[in-house]
């Protein structure tokens, strides 16, 4: 069942096929190696079920169902054109017949396998944050580096609000704590009212605009040390535009929930509140439920994960120097070790 979105771009939007043929230079999968060994021992059956639930560009996927054979993918986004992205890339590495794509969000899993007919996953995939070709896509709005509308909706095709939404309409506090919360800002406070004091006069609609903003309102001693005085500020922002929190912490819950006996699943996180949710709901799949002074742990109690890396890998030096997108990952794996009968 391919529940691909049906609308496609058309000639002259964006050139599909030019973008995919380049796909794979554009878009350099973060610790792929290193996600391929963790995944693949779960997929070495017929019939087994990989889940790919932040599709992109399909780089990790592609890696992964070549070195399992007998596995079938099923890949989630949320973005549209990636998934035809997607679609083209894994057709030209002849794993065409083995790909089912879905448009939707990786909190969605446990129904995407359900309308699948599929019991569960044997592997799942979770590389969070923002792809390589959205922040190279300058309309959507998500690079400091170049002029566009401030959209940063990962779906255009939803209508929710986009970053120029939030900054008309939210008032100063709730714009600061997104800019504290989501982006690491010290400065946030003082952004806040930069920004409401600006939209009194004409509201933020592009991102040059919010750039100016933010290189006025960022101290030169902060700018000398701390990288691009807009880079916390736009993350900050698509993190609040999509709603990124709020899905994961319930997209971890049912990742888990779908991971079958001896399935694996993995995640990359880049920011500091994505990787706590992500270490809070493996935390609590891997200790025993016990209560404290019992003589002898039942079955019941046990733990239902086990970690397969200590804490959290990093990328080494050499991938950090090649792919600058690797030098805040954080990668966090589990398997299941024991099974939990669901409610009927």
């Amino acid at each position: 069942m391919d529940r691909t979105p049906q609308h496609r771009l058309h000639d002259g939007d964006v050139d599909i096929e030019g973008i995919a043929r380049t796909a794979e230079d554009r878009h350099v999968p973060v610790l792929l190696d290193m996600t391929v060994d963790l995944l693949t021992p779960a997929l070495q059956h017929p019939g087994a079920v990989y889940v790919d639930a932040t599709l992109g560009m399909g780089g990790h996927a592609a890696a992964v169902l070549t070195s399992a054979p007998q596995a079938r993918l099923v890949g989630i986004d949320r973005d549209p054109l990636a998934l035809d992205l997607a679609r083209e890339r894994l057709t030209r590495a002849g794993l065409a017949e083995r790909i089912t794509l879905v448009h939707a969000t990786y909190d969605e899993i446990p129904e995407v396998l359900a309308e699948l007919d599929l019991p569960g996953a044997d592997a799942v995939m979770m590389d969070l944050g923002v792809s390589s070709f959205q922040i190279d896509t300058a309309e959507r709005g998500f690079s400091y580096a170049a002029d566009a509308p401030l959209d940063m909706r990962m779906d255009t095709s939803s209508d929710g609000p986009t970053a120029a939404d939030l900054l008309r309409d939210l008032p100063e506090a709730e714009i600061s704590r997104i800019l504290h919360e989501y982006g690491d800002e010290r400065f946030a406070r003082r952004i806040a009212r930069r920004i409401v004091e600006q939209r009194e006069q004409a509201p933020l609609t592009r991102s040059s605009e919010l750039v100016a903003l933010l290189d006025r309102a960022v101290p030169a001693a902060s700018k000398a040390s701390g990288g691009h005085p807009a880079k916390r500020s736009f993350q900050a922002l698509r993190i609040a535009v999509n709603d990124e929190l709020r899905i994961l912490a319930k997209a971890l819950e049912g990742a888990l929930d779908s991971v079958l006996q001896d399935g694996r699943i993995v995640v990359e996180s880049y920011h500091s509140g994505e990787d706590r949710l992500v270490k809070t709901a493996f935390s609590r799949r891997t200790r025993s439920s016990a209560p404290p002074g019992l003589p002898v742990e039942l079955e019941e109690h046990r733990p239902t994960f086990a970690p397969l890396v200590r804490g959290a890998a990093q990328a080494d030096e050499a991938e950090r120097d090649l792919n600058p997108r690797a030098g805040s990952v954080r990668l966090r794996a589990l398997t299941r070790t024991r099974s939990v009968e669901r409610a009927s």
